[in-house]
């Protein structure tokens, strides 16, 4: 065993969307711990629990159709089952599509570290008129299979069992190993001959030997500068047998078939299952399309229905209470503790709070949908509407939250598998006109159009989602490399949703958002607060309005005074300060001044225009950032979409004044 004392290290692998996730919760319970693998963004999970005295360690590696090293999924599951060296690899795979899921079985009966299968879903295949005899299965594999039912908690600990006695026996671990199609097993016997005694460690040779023949490209580096001077006979062989590859997954695919031959009983031919009934419309380039406004429709519904209602509540009766009670207690104290206290620290606090209602209501309905089998549906269906952005399906689900608030639409994006497609949704998330920048643009419309404000509210909705696909061609052009990889997805099984599973998941996102973002968004709002507070005690003189003052040739060219761009720089902490910054600096409320009238004259109707169309287009706010730093794990990606999302926004506001002053219109 590689640990110390009794401790024992267990790797979990498995295909996406197989059950894998389950096991580890079942598993691990809360004692676990999410961060990244080092060098990725690819997140990594690690619990531990102690069996009969036992201390073991829980890996969850990514999920991974083969170890091919095609994505970064692939490369950390392969380098850390070789490098890594785990004491047993318990391979999750879903009974319902047992072919499918051996491909990677495999795969990783050629790696040095014993297994054990986990045989799950076996009530979803069971529904499928599948019957799968698992002792059969384990006499043919030579491993120990375990039937499973994770979701139900039915053979975790026979499958924790299995992994504890192989990994304290490894000596008796005899698997039945693919091997290479017949008319290639010289030319692999060749290969094995020529890179014997220059395989570095711990790379099984055979292992390289066939990722040679398959054309691997990391494992071919690896031994062209390990062999040096040897390597070019192995080049001169791989290029007359540039087929090899093909024989590789033929003995892959022979053995599969001899396996499900010996142990599964098919229905009967024709057989329609209910998942096949339901796809011929949840998949359907109209109905499809019909269905999943629905769904969306419905999550939206009832995560702002359910969530503005308890976020209005905290707002009232924690933040601003909290303030006045902050306030009545160090009435005696200085003003500035005072205002850093309750309008720095305990606004910080309460954006904080005030978000977790939607954020929760959001991840359960998600958890729901992803649970019941619907997200990859979603996904299939929105495909072909994302792929000018180099994007996928499920960035479009993450995308579209955004109208409700740019956080949830940040933390959406972990259902996306792609790294690259994630950091690129990430990035133009914040494009997404949330309900906080739509009140601003609700209640300024009126005051500066009148009757002319609803197309004009109509242009400035429509104004970032056209800024959205412009930056995110460009990004994925220019900054993201370009590539278009293919959009290879599974649809499994629809299935009741497991609410207890479902509820981890939601502690565990939530839990990453406070302990993440929320700190984030706590100092930014306190140094935000300070930047407005001193050096005066009053807004007009503070630094922000210095600052402002400073930014006014700026605004100049927008037709805006510093008050306006003030009124932009607050908006940062949150879109809806937008209103009470201008109130302040224009006076709104003295000799009975409304909004509307000390506003109304104030700026040119290109102005005007030039000013919404800023704010709409301007950098997300505190809380938004906050998420893009936890999720990217990179300041400098955050601050890449923040900087062009600044440039963008000011130079469309020039563009539009400067235009309509050329034109002659609305000035």
């Amino acid at each position: 065993m590689n640990g110390q004392g009794g401790a024992i290290t267990i790797a979990l692998t498995g295909q996406p969307n197989v059950g894998k996730s389950t096991v580890f919760n079942v598993l691990t319970g809360l004692n676990q711990y999410v961060s990244n693998w080092p060098g990725k963004t690819c997140e990594q999970r690690i619990g531990s629990l102690n069996h009969n005295g036992l201390e073991i360690q829980v890996v969850d590696l990514p999920g991974t159709y083969s170890l091919t090293a095609n994505s970064v999924e692939e490369q950390i599951a392969r380098d850390y089952i070789i490098q890594g060296q785990p004491d047993v690899v318990a391979a999750v795979v879903d009974a319902a599509s047992l072919e499918r899921n051996l491909y990677l079985l495999a795969e990783l009966l050629s790696l040095p570290s014993p297994l054990v299968l986990g045989l799950n879903r076996l009530d979803v295949a069971e529904k499928q008129g599948l019957h799968i005899e698992a002792h059969v299965l384990e006499a043919a594999l030579g491993i120990p299979v375990i039937p499973m039912v994770a979701s139900k908690g039915q053979g975790v600990r026979e499958l924790l069992e299995a992994c504890v006695l192989v990994a304290c026996n490894p000596h008796e671990y005899l698997p039945n190993r693919p091997e290479i199609r017949a008319d290639h097993k010289a030319v692999m016997q060749e290969i094995s001959t020529l890179i014997s005694g220059r395989v570095p460690e711990p790379y099984p040779k055979d292992w390289v030997a066939s990722k040679l023949l398959e054309g691997d490209e990391e494992v071919g580096r690896m031994m062209q500068s390990s062999l040096e001077e040897r390597w070019q006979p192995v080049h001169d062989i791989l290029l007359q047998h540039e087929d090899a590859f093909l024989a590789v997954a033929s003995g892959r695919y022979e053995w599969i078939g001899r396996m499900v031959r010996a142990a599964v009983v098919r229905p009967k031919p024709g057989q329609v299952t209910v998942t096949d009934r339901l796809d011929r419309y949840a998949t359907h380039p109209v109905w499809g399309l019909l269905i999943l406004l629905c769904a969306l429709g419905i999550l939206f519904f009832f995560t702002y229905a359910l969530g503005s209602p308890l976020q209005a509540w905290l707002e009232l009766n924690v933040v601003q209470a909290g303030a006045v009670w902050v306030s009545t207690l160090l009435a005696a104290g200085p003003d500035w503790l005072v205002g850093m206290l309750s309008q720095g620290v305990i606004a910080g606090v309460g954006t904080v709070l005030t978000l977790l209602p939607i954020l929760v209501i959001f991840f359960i309905g998600l958890g729901v949908l992803e649970d019941l089998g619907y997200m990859a549906r979603a996904a299939y269906v929105m495909d072909r509407f994302m792929h000018p952005m180099g994007l996928h399906g499920k960035s479009f689900l993450a995308l579209f939250l955004g109208f409700g608030c740019n956080v949830p639409a940040v933390m959406g994006t972990r259902i996306i598998e792609s790294p690259k497609a994630r950091l690129l949704t990430i990035l133009v998330a914040p494009l997404a006109p949330c309900t906080a920048r739509l009140t601003v643009v609700a209640l300024l419309s009126p005051i500066f159009f009148g009757p002319n404000a609803w197309w004009i509210s109509l242009l400035l909705i429509a104004l970032p989602m056209g800024v959205l696909l412009l930056m995110g061609k460009g990004l994925h052009e220019f900054a993201l490399g370009g590539e278009h990889t293919a959009f290879i997805m599974e649809l499994p099984l629809y299935q009741l949703p497991n609410f207890k599973e479902i509820g981890k998941g939601v502690w565990q996102r939530t839990l990453d958002f406070l302990q993440g973002a929320g700190t984030i968004i706590l100092v930014v709002s306190v140094i935000m607060w300070a930047l407005s507070h001193f050096p005066g005690g009053e807004i007009e003189e503070s630094f922000l309005a210095v600052i402002g003052r400073a930014l006014a040739p700026v605004g100049n060219w927008m037709g805006l005074d510093w008050q306006m761009m003030v009124a932009l720089l607050t908006s940062f902490v949150r879109k809806e300060n937008t209103i009470p910054t201008l109130a302040v600096l224009y006076g709104a409320g003295q000799d009975g001044a409304s909004l509307a009238q000390v506003l109304g004259g104030q700026l040119v109707p290109a102005a005007a225009l030039a000013f919404l169309a800023v704010q709409v287009l301007f950098v997300p706010c505190v809380a938004t950032v906050a998420a893009m730093v936890e999720e990217t794990k990179s300041w400098r990606w955050t601050m890449l979409s923040v900087g062009l999302l600044l440039v963008i926004s000011l130079s469309v506001g020039v563009g539009i004044y400067q235009g309509a002053r050329l034109l002659g219109v609305g000035v």
